[in-house]
């Protein structure tokens, strides 16, 4: 989509489409009340008629409107003022795409609300509603025929700007917001993609495709032997099963000085889980094909990163594989030996993500990283504990457990941290190796990252359990594209580019 700015008076534009803001029961004020003006009131008499009942994301569509050049006009409802937040002001705006897409305009005009929700400045507002704009046009239709597709697609969206407005903000919050929503939609199609499409050998193949898209990125493949080479044990242990070949793929994007220390983000890249020989039950076990995921926002991110030529240095490391049963995968009770010479027993077939970590993080070490988040669809524990709202952030360090949650919550894609003390450590006893692969039911989600902090001593190491945020079921069932919003912001930011 053709993102654009535009001043000067509101009615004049022309644009098949002007969408202003108003909240219930008040006032018309900002862009609202200049064409309220240029049109002797009418607005203002429309809107008394109560078609719009203050209920937030209502919509009321307008032709013909005295003295505006705007072949149509919609209002968009975002309630009261003073009860305006994060999620109705999104809300709003994507009922107002929605009905956008019902027309036959194909472009529009946006004047954005003069009142914003606290804690949103103006850069925000005009970053979310690209990112918002982007989200709702998306169609997936990779493997379908999309009967239900607009007949006349939002092609173009230009941002209205008031006098006042600072024209640099707002084109760096297009910019911005095209690049984080331009990755989140490559993070959500892969995540689509069923698991006989999107294999280990897919997902490195769109990495060798977003090397050729970008100057600054290489891409490396590990095939299996190379890994055998390493002493991937682990990984290659939950590859066994299947006859996908397992790939560890290696992104380096360049864009700092040769000598500063990279940022590594490493994603989980299991593109089916069956659970293998503790076989998952079998509803909705077609749903596991969101278990790529956290690899899937690495490529997201690292597609963010080359839009935006973000000024430092970035590895994304995706171990990928597929988790099936077969005479050849583990079993309950083997143990394996990882790349870190530390063994495993796997006591759970089913808990294979964090075996596919383990040797990803002792592989990091190479990079000499300046420090590491890992990124993972990990653990049901996690979409109890905190649902489809929250990541669950797990670091022992305080200052980059902050500076996550920082970004999560200026993003709009937040996460909740929960403990990583040692008290948890001790779940993953056992006699027969030096730790096993689960910890039982209590704290599941914790168990988890505790067994992967035992691989990140050397660095500085936060992980993100996505398994609640990463994918939606039900009607709106698919992927969502988070968290490449949060790692995106947090690395806008230590970039100094905000």
């Amino acid at each position: 989509m053709k993102m654009t700015l535009r001043t000067g008076a509101l009615a004049t534009q022309t644009t098949p489409c002007l969408v202003l803001s108003v909240f219930a029961q008040e006032p018309l004020s900002g862009a609202a009340a200049d064409i309220d003006r240029a049109s002797n009131g009418r607005l203002k008499a429309l809107w008394e008629k109560g078609d719009l009942s203050g209920e937030t994301g209502r919509t009321l569509l307008l032709y013909d409107v005295p003295g505006v050049t705007a072949e149509r006009i919609l209002l968009m409802d975002f309630g009261k003022s003073s009860a305006l937040t994060r999620a109705n002001y999104r809300k709003t705006l994507a009922a107002a795409i929605n009905a956008i897409q019902q027309m036959h305009a194909g472009e529009a005009v946006l004047a954005l609300p003069a009142i914003l929700p606290d804690g949103m400045d103006a850069y925000l507002a005009q970053r979310e509603a690209v990112m918002i704009a982007e989200e709702r046009i998306y169609r997936y239709t990779h493997t379908k025929n999309d009967k239900h597709a607009p007949k006349m697609p939002l092609t173009a969206l230009a941002l209205w700007l008031a006098e006042d407005a600072d024209p640099a903000v707002a084109e760096r919050a297009i910019a911005h917001g095209a690049a984080i929503a331009g990755g989140m939609r490559l993070a959500k199609e892969l995540g689509n993609l069923p698991g006989n499409i999107c294999t280990p050998s897919y997902l490195a193949a769109q990495a060798v495709a977003l090397e050729e898209r970008c100057q600054a990125l290489t891409v490396e493949v590990l095939e299996a032997e190379a890994m055998a080479a390493l002493g991937m044990n682990a990984l290659l242990s939950v590859a066994r099963g299947s006859r996908q070949p397992p790939k560890l793929i290696v992104m380096t994007y360049e864009g700092g000085a040769p000598d500063e220390q990279p940022i590594v983000l490493v994603g989980k890249g299991l593109t089916f889980d069956a659970g293998g020989i503790s076989l998952k039950p079998a509803t909705e076990m077609d749903e596991m094909k969101y278990d790529m995921c956290g690899g899937a926002s690495v490529l997201g991110v690292m597609e963010a990163a080359c839009a935006l030529n973000l000024p430092l240095n970035l590895v994304g490391v995706v171990p990928s594989s597929e988790n099936l049963p077969d005479g050849d995968a583990n079993k309950p009770g083997d143990i394996v030996t990882s790349m870190s010479g530390q063994t495993i027993e796997i006591l759970n077939t089913d808990a294979e993500g964090r075996l596919i970590l383990c040797d990803a993080l002792t592989y990091c070490k190479r990079f000499d990283p300046a420090l590491v988040i890992d990124i993972a669809t990990l653990t049901g524990a996690c979409v109890i504990a905190l649902g489809k709202h929250a990541t669950g952030l797990f670091s022992s360090d305080e200052a980059l457990a902050a500076e996550l949650l920082t970004a999560g919550d200026r993003a709009g894609d937040r996460a909740w941290r929960l403990p990583l003390w040692d008290d948890y450590q001790q779940q993953l006893d056992t006699n027969f190796a030096d730790m096993a692969n689960i910890g039982g039911r209590e704290g599941g989600a914790i168990t988890a990252a505790c067994f992967l902090s035992r691989f990140t001593k050397e660095y500085r190491w936060a992980h993100l359990d996505i398994a609640g945020v990463a994918w939606l079921s039900g009607k709106e069932k698919g992927g969502t594209g988070r968290p490449v919003a949060l790692l995106t912001q947090f690395l806008l930011e230590r970039s100094g580019l905000m």
